[in-house]
């Protein structure tokens, strides 16, 4: 009986006797795994096969259609900068004064006329036109540029001069192919407009639209930014575990591994938070890391499993303290990336100037933004049946704190557009957070809102050894009752407080959610490179 293999087998052999291509090559089977892919996702086409062509002809030639050492010496952005506003008459002078420039970058699109051509050259600083003729070309080069598609990566040398239709151009005098595309780029007019397809095939994406590099190059001088004022506060930046023990610092499902040497259980973290406040036991005092984390979450237009915090820790300093610092970072980092501290996001006009922001306790915001009394909003069976006439998850047993946060999810946090500190969270979903001097009920704990989501969570510092245990063993009661999101309890971090933690503030930024904010995103995964997607097949 024939097995599975064997069918795989014979399967791969007939496919590959069905593909003809227009070119006879001692190199036709070097290609021919590529090939056999495509028909297997019913993508093969006579573009594909004529490139695949192409690069055969190139090796029976002894021509590399993956050639290296090619070396530039300018950009487009460079030579757009210097000479986008020269005239004709300067640029025949830069010409006859023998200056050639070199280039390198990908083809993007291409518009020939027999002898001639007009091509379009992308590199990493932008894009600028070439001219190619035959006339300007060795036999060789002009041999190779005829083998060019749209997609391949060539690299260029020659001079400047301007078209009739007045467009800076560099006329080709010598030409090299250093890497052949086989998979066509998308239609021109059409692009990769899939968002989907977007996120899966960003290298692609990247290429076709220029408003998506746009976007990462912003995120980077973020990120540059945010740093700088960081260190210009006097926080120094430091670097603590991924892989944890124990996950701490948040109340939030993980992920996990296993570290064979040690046959031990490691987690992802959740958060840096703990491994930052033992450097505060340790005697630094301002310290702050740019950190990945990872939650194992739903995924959404602001949920993505792995994400980027800003996270820092003041030691003698409150939250109040920590709110005038949020605002300055965020009022001069809108200043610096975007050039006012006025902002346009998704067609709502959003102000980040420090003083603008407004502060409201969570109780209040329950009252005078979500429409809820005390009569309500401290009556858990009200409550219950309020959430899950919205759709939203309750349960009879649940304390009185984590049924007020879904009213809040509901009812306030998509009404807080401009930026809003919403403070003093119940203690009993606050399990990290001080408490407060009057109400202990209460922790000195805030949430920064902006454009209806969560920017930040900082609180002032609980560092009570007592208290904290306390706070821990109830989170491992509610663990071993079923929520897979309560804190573990973490004995190494106990005693480090009993050492004694200096009073201290602490916040983290979300920077992701930042950057979707100053480059007017609608999702998180536009503002990040690759983000996690279930995969196709």
């Amino acid at each position: 009986m024939e097995n599975q293999s064997d069918k795989i087998e014979k399967s791969a052999k007939s496919q590959k006797s069905k593909i003809k291509l227009p070119v006879k090559s001692p190199h036709v089977d070097y290609f021919m795994p590529l090939l056999e892919g495509l028909d297997a996702q019913n993508e093969l086409n006579e573009v594909v096969k004529g490139r695949v062509a192409k690069a055969c002809e190139l090796l029976d030639e002894n021509l590399n259609p993956y050639a290296n050492g090619f070396r530039k010496t300018a950009s487009s952005a460079e030579l757009l900068a210097a000479y986008g506003n020269a005239d004709a008459e300067a640029l025949e002078n830069l010409e006859k004064s023998g200056q050639n420039f070199t280039l390198a970058g990908r083809v993007l699109s291409m518009r020939s006329f027999g002898k001639v051509a007009f091509f379009v050259l992308q590199d990493g600083s932008g894009r600028i036109q070439c001219y190619a003729a035959k006339e300007d070309l060795s036999e060789e080069d002009h041999k190779l540029f005829k083998k060019v598609d749209v997609g391949d990566i060539v690299g260029v040398s020659g001079q400047l001069f301007r078209t009739k239709t007045d467009e800076l151009t560099l006329k080709c005098l010598s030409f090299t192919l250093l890497t052949k595309s086989i998979r066509p780029l998308p239609e021109k007019y059409h692009g990769l407009k899939d968002q989907e397809q977007r996120y899966r095939r960003r290298y692609v994406d990247l290429i076709v639209n220029p408003s998506t590099k746009d976007i990462f190059e912003k995120r980077v001088a973020i990120i540059r930014e945010l740093r700088r004022l960081m260190e210009e506060a006097g926080f120094l930046e430091v670097e603590t575990p991924i892989l944890q023990p124990i996950p701490g610092g948040a109340t939030a499902k993980p992920f996990f591994t296993h570290h064979n040497a040690l046959d031990l259980q490691l987690y992802l973290r959740i958060a840096p938070e703990l491994y930052l406040k033992r450097l505060l036991v340790g005697g630094f005092e301002k310290v702050f890391e740019l950190n990945r984390s990872f939650r194992n979450e739903g995924i959404s237009t602001r949920h993505n499993p792995e994400f980027t915090m800003c996270e820092f820790y003041w030691a003698y300093a409150t939250f109040e303290d920590l709110m005038d610092f949020t605002e300055h970072l965020f009022s001069s980092i809108a200043q610096k990336i975007c050039g006012t501290t006025k902002i346009n996001y998704q067609g709502q006009e959003i102000e980040l100037a420090k003083g603008s922001w407004t502060r409201m306790s969570f109780l209040e915001s329950l009252e005078k933004i979500g429409g809820h009394g005390p009569d309500m909003y401290n009556n858990p069976e009200r409550i219950i049946e309020y959430v899950k006439k919205h759709g939203e998850k309750a349960v009879a047993g649940e304390k009185l704190a984590k049924l007020q946060t879904k009213l809040f999810d509901i009812d306030v946090e998509p009404k807080l557009i401009q930026p809003h500190f919403i403070y003093h969270y119940p203690t009993d979903i606050s399990p990290l957070s001080r408490r407060n001097a009057d109400n202990p009920e209460i922790t000195d704990r805030f949430e920064l809102f902006i454009t209806g989501r969560e920017l930040g969570n900082a609180f002032s510092e609980l560092n009570d050894p007592a208290d904290q245990r306390s706070r821990f063993e109830d989170q491992v009661a509610e663990k071993e009752a079923g929520d897979e999101e309560a804190h573990y309890m973490d004995e190494d971090y106990l005693r480090a407080l009993e050492y004694g933690m200096p009073p201290a503030a602490g916040q983290g930024i979300g920077i992701d959610r930042l950057v979707m904010l100053l480059t007017d995103s609608p999702s998180i995964r536009e503002v990040i490179l690759f983000p996690t997607l279930k995969p196709e097949n």
